[in-house]
């Protein structure tokens, strides 16, 4: 059966809070353009008219394809209800099934809860129906000059019963119930709707809230971590869902990693199996911003991604593939390379963790004591099964080792047994890497996010390249104040290296020092959301 449903939306020209609030422009389109869109995109309303005494409102109106009703002068006083405006505003000679107002002042309303809204009243017989947030809180009254709770026990908020605050986004009523007095019928119920759709403008904080809504970013993560990959990829993905203002979908291949490489997160982690599968998601959402952590796209990949995401930024991070040229900006912080203008490369592109950033750098003591050795999430060329065997013996019992397992290292039972040596605590998935690092002196670590972690901290430290990509990884060099020995070096210069560091005077560990610190790495984080904000 087809309904009459008529959409009519208030919108005068006096606003007193906000001046020409109506037609002021909201991310690029006047305020009294969004309800007037949903209306003319939703599958139930047939008819929309805009009472208004405003001509520029009407000129809008009028441009969009609306009818306008101009409104008495009678009608736009400030003691004026709004029943009597949408009556007088009703179109004659139809018969209407129902009439629903829309508030110009309600512009992050979608258009689907609007439809739902109006399925919901005409499927249960419902004579009015209100825009509602449930929005419980511990509140007060006056009583006698007394102030009395509205609670009889202190609950949290999640615990208290509902209280059904009214929006301005839409009122749905039955034709018949509806007068110059009222728009309320017997039968009446509400529908929630979500908070940041509820927003109603009366204010310049509303405005700016308001702004943030629309211009809110719909973000997606595609990242992948395993042993011969290296971590570092994960742990980045997760330090980046954390800067955006949204909850990000966190993607990951299962051919490629095990969910356990994330540790405990609270964030959307979404599995998928194989590039078809994550290509369906994405035409799915359409994400405004998608990044790629997966160490290297394709041009095939790329093209595929923009054929199903049309209009999305699409960021790619530590991207030694051909699939940089289609991305619109690419971060490389391990390399110097900006052979294209979308590539920023080199250390101050580099993202901290954040606990890291709660940390000062070590004070140079005057010998060496403590050692901290770690190869990153999954040490591939088991570096530190190579130096545990060096450490335990007893020309080292006087120096404390501090050896981090990453999450994906694969023989962790068997390394973990040297912590029966006195002089070595063998640590597994440390939640406060910082804490362990700025106990020791020294470090000891591969060419990736632990050696930018170790100089962040100004500590001192040998490095050595896990693979052939590693060895082309810029910062952590001779010349940034690390000692950097190679891939794959020989024991023999593993631990001519350390023995040197364990017995180096405390005016070259500050020099060391001096030249870590000379590199702003605090503020990468800062300076990579920057950019992808302004895309």
């Amino acid at each position: 059966m087809i309904r009459k449903i008529v959409a009519i939306i208030p919108a005068r020209a006096g606003s007193r809070g906000i001046p020409n609030k109506n037609i002021r422009i909201l991310c690029d389109h006047p305020m009294i353009y969004y309800s007037i869109k949903n209306a003319i995109d939703s599958a139930w309303i047939t008819d929309i008219v805009v009472t208004t005494d405003s001509p520029e409102v009407g000129i809008i109106a009028s441009q969009m394809g609306v009818d306008v009703h101009w409104r008495d002068e009678a009608l736009c006083g400030d003691d004026v209800t709004l029943d009597a405006v949408i009556a007088d505003a009703i179109p004659k000679g139809e018969k209407w099934d129902y009439i629903v107002t829309m508030q110009p002042t309600s512009p992050t309303l979608r258009t689907e809860t609007l439809d739902s809204a109006i399925k919901y009243t005409i499927e249960n017989g419902i004579e009015t129906v209100i825009s509602v947030i449930n929005a419980p809180h511990l509140s007060w009254r006056e009583e006698g000059g007394k102030k009395i709770p509205n609670y009889e026990k202190r609950l949290n908020r999640q615990y208290l019963p509902p209280c059904y605050v009214e929006t301005g986004a839409f009122l749905i009523s039955k034709a018949s119930i509806v007068t110059s007095k009222t728009r309320i019928g017997d039968k009446i119920d509400v529908y929630e709707i979500p908070k940041d759709e509820a927003q109603d403008i009366d204010t310049y904080e509303d405005l700016r809230s308001v702004e943030a809504i629309l211009l809110k970013k719909k973000v997606g993560i595609y990242v992948n971590g395993n042993n011969m990959r290296g971590m570092g990829h994960i742990y980045r993905a997760l330090e980046l869902a954390d800067e955006f203002y949204v909850k990000p979908d966190i993607f990951y291949d299962i051919n490629q990693t095990d969910s356990k490489v994330f540790g405990k997160t609270m964030h959307n982690l979404i599995p998928v199996d194989g590039i078809s599968e994550l290509y369906q998601r994405c035409k799915e959402q359409q994400y405004t911003i998608f990044i790629n952590d997966i160490l290297s796209t394709s041009i095939d990949y790329m093209i595929g991604l923009k054929t199903v995401m049309p209009k999305a930024k699409i960021v790619n991070f530590e991207d030694d593939g051909e699939g940089i040229i289609k991305a619109d900006l690419v971060f490389n912080a391990l390399f110097h390379d900006e052979e294209f203008p979308q590539v920023k490369a080199g250390e101050k592109y580099y993202i901290s963790g954040k606990t890291f950033m709660f940390y000062n750098p070590i004070n140079i003591s005057e010998t060496v004591k403590r050692v901290f050795v770690s190869f990153g999430g999954s040490d591939p060329q088991n570096y530190t099964d190579r130096i545990l065997k060096m450490i335990c013996k007893p020309e080292y019992k006087s120096y404390k080792f501090i050896v981090v397992l990453g999450r994906a290292k694969q023989n962790v039972k068997e390394l973990m047994k040297y912590n029966c040596y006195e002089n070595i605590e063998v640590f597994y998935d440390v939640g406060n890497m910082p804490e362990l690092m700025s106990s020791c002196d020294i470090g000891m670590t591969s060419r990736g996010r632990t050696g930018y972690e170790l100089a962040l901290l100004g500590i001192p430290s040998i490095a050595m390249a896990q693979n052939k990509r590693e060895e082309k990884h810029s910062f952590v060099s001779n010349e940034n104040g690390f000692s950097y020995i190679g891939l794959n070096p020989p024991d023999e210069i593993i631990e001519s290296n350390l023995q040197m560091y364990l017995k180096m005077r405390k005016d070259s560990r500050q020099k060391f020092q001096d030249e870590l610190l000379s590199h702003d790495l605090r503020g990468g984080r800062k300076r990579v959301i920057s950019l992808i904000n302004t895309l």
